[in-house]
Formats: C-alpha cells, structure tokens, sequence
C-alpha cells in the first residue's frame, strides 16, 4: 500500500466540518453543464477520443450537474474519464482515492501527457516534493490529486483539503471499501467519514466488481442513498475465455506462450514463492518473463512494471499484487496458472487483457487440487460480521 505507517485521527475544531460546493436542496446552485457538443469538443481536443463509449458522457453530465455517482463498469470500460473530463470542466480540486502507488503513478503520468494539470501524494515521495505538491493543491494549481485512503484521512491532510475546498472524490476500486468482497481494505473503510467530514462535496464510487452485497454495502459505507447508479455491459466479446484441465501444467503453459511469442501477458499465481520459480524457469526455457509477487520493494516494483509498459518484458509472473497496479491497454493474455479465489477476482484479473479492444485470450488453467487447496483456506477464514 501506498502509506501503510499512516494512522488515521479524527480531525477537531474548523477541519471537522468541511465541504466544496452545496449539496442538491441546500439553496445554491450548480455551474451550467456543458452541452454535448462542448463535451465531444473537450474529449477530442484533450484527450484524444473520437467519441464515448457507452454510458460515458451520461456519467460525465451527472457529475457536472452535481450528482452522486455509483459506476459499475467493466475492467477496460472507460471509467477514469468518466472523473477526470469532468475535472477540466468544473471549478474546484477532484480528489482521486487510489489503492496503489502505480495505479497513482500511472494515471498521473497519463495526464501529464496530456498537458494537464494534476499530481498524486504518497509515500514514494520525500518530504521536499510531498510539501511542495501539497503546496500547489493549496494555491489552486491542481485540478486532479490523486491520494490513498490512509493518507486523505490524516489531520493534516483534512486541513489542506479545506483550504482547497474539494468539488468530487472520486473512489477508484471502491469495492475495496467492503469486507464482502473479494478485495477488502481496511483502509478504504475509513472513507466512510467522507459524507460527514465533506458534506457539500459530491462522491462517485467507480469499480468494476461488485455483487449486489458488495454494492449495497459500498453505498451504506459512503452514504451514497441519492447516488444515481450507472451500469454497464459487462459482455466484452474480444476475449476469448478458455479453461484448460491440468495434466502437465507447465508443458501445457509453455505451449501456449510460444503460440504468442511477441506478445504481452500476465501469468497469475497463488504463492509468492511460486511467481519467482515460474518466472525463473521460463526465463530459461528462452522466455521474457520477470516475477512480481507481493511485498516487491519499491524501486524494485517500478523497475518491473516500466518494463512491461515499455515492452522490454513480454510477460509477467504475478500474484494478485498486479491486478491494481497496471493499465497496459495491449496486453494479449491473461493465464490463470492456479485457480483463483473467486469468481469476481477472475473477473477483474482477466479483464487486464485486450483493454484496447483488440482479440486477446484469457486461459485458465483447473484441477481438483486447486479446489481443495480454497476450501481449506475457506474453511479457516472468519466470515465478515454483519
């Protein structure tokens, strides 16, 4: 996690109440919408699209006319855009909640590209840079601040947010703000204080896994009653799904991969041990393949990741510390080595593969074993309490 020795502390006096803009029924008034022409402007003019793909620009309207949001859209559907197109539109700082520092890194990045104006504060940063992007945050210089959850609920961190006075947050995976999901943060429930802490400042939830329980509980724990719920298809039919019985596992992948030489992957393992193991006998069977299992050390991390994006690895070994933390649109496989936990994990985790629309597989590899090995670990964990 991007600042895992943060506490968070209840903030008192003038920073316990705090907000950017008034609520629906409170008496003032929102800016004007853009008009759908002024939208399609923006978007071809600043980031290059011809157009939107379903449900965005509904989203985009929603939001700049002052609405609560909940966006359950696919895994490659477009939903940044969905908050950052209104982020250039409206006055007011949108603050961007983030589960990890690549993800942070790689949006920013992004829109730095693309001449705009936004910064993200973490823990991979000194203490010099961190004081002096908060400093813009303070003068107005920013439009999106991207944050993790542990961070934005720090005092300190409250009180520059009240002097920016915050038009949106945006809650990026907000599934992680639930214990039934597949993916529970215990940070992410601390963003359950956003609604009191901010009560004029709009909220969107944005994740592209959520059973209904899952759903209800994120809009209990962000106060998301009046939110309107935009949900998409979740059909994506340029990839293809195979599952493959485990005979002789790594004969099997081995196959498979040189069918795709040249082309970017993502091999998912349970263990750690077992991302590095993989990856080192691929390598020597003459395949560009480099592990990244959880708890990779920071500068180590980026090191591998700005590899893959910049095609000097072809493939990379990974346990589920890689399903956040990658935005690579050309990825033309994703191999489920072991089964995984759950079907929404597979959902997302699979869903890495053919962002840019373009055929890509997604391949499973099954035995019985690996049904075994999560009933057990099922059986030794404690339900969420109710």
């Amino acid at each position: 996690m991007a600042s895992g020795a943060e506490q968070p502390a209840r903030p008192t006096g003038d920073a316990a109440v705090r907000g950017g803009g008034a609520r629906p029924g409170d008496g003032a008034a929102e800016p004007a919408v853009p008009t759908d022409a002024q939208l399609l402007a923006t978007l071809k003019t600043t980031f290059g699209h011809v157009g939107f793909r379903p449900q965005q620009q509904d989203i985009v309207r929603a939001i700049l006319a002052g609405q609560d949001v909940f966006v359950l859209m696919p895994t490659g559907g477009g939903k940044s855009l969905c908050y950052q197109l209104p982020a250039l539109l409206r006055p007011g700082l949108t603050v961007v909640v983030s589960p990890l520092i690549a993800l942070m890194k790689d949006q920013v990045d992004r829109l730095e590209a693309l001449g705009l104006p936004a910064t993200y504060v973490n823990s991979s940063l000194d203490a010099v840079e961190i004081s002096r992007r908060q400093a813009a945050v303070a003068l107005g210089r920013v439009k999106l601040l991207y944050v993790a959850p542990e961070r934005l609920v720090l005092p300190r961190f409250l009180d520059l947010l009240a002097s920016a006075r915050p038009a949106f947050f945006a809650i990026d995976e907000a599934h992680c703000i639930s214990e039934w999901g597949h993916d529970f943060r215990p940070e992410y429930r601390e963003l359950s204080r956003l609604r009191e802490l901010f009560p004029a400042t709009r909220i969107g939830a944005f994740t592209a896994t959520a059973t209904r329980q899952v759903r209800a509980d994120i809009e209990t724990q962000l106060a998301l009653e009046q939110a309107l719920t935009f949900q998409g298809s979740f059909n994506r039919p340029n990839l293809h799904y195979e599952v493959r019985v485990k005979k002789r596992a790594y004969q099997q992948l081995v196959a498979y991969l040189r069918t795709r030489r040249g082309a970017s992957g993502i091999i998912y393992c349970h263990t750690r041990a077992g991302t590095e193991e993989l990856a080192a006998t691929l390598r020597a069977d003459g395949l560009s393949a480099v592990a990244y299992p959880a708890g990779l050390e920071g500068d180590e991390r980026r090191q591998r990741q700005d590899a893959f994006a910049r095609d000097e690895t072809r493939i990379v070994v990974a346990t589920i510390a890689f399903g956040l933390g990658i935005d690579k649109p050309d990825i033309r496989f994703v191999v489920h080595y072991d089964l995984p936990a759950s079907l929404e994990r597979y959902y997302q985790e699979s869903g890495r593969a053919g962002r840019d629309g373009q055929p890509s597989d997604c391949v499973l590899f099954y035995s019985y074993g690996d049904v075994a090995v999560h009933k057990h670990f099922i059986a030794q964990k404690p339900s969420p309490t109710e």
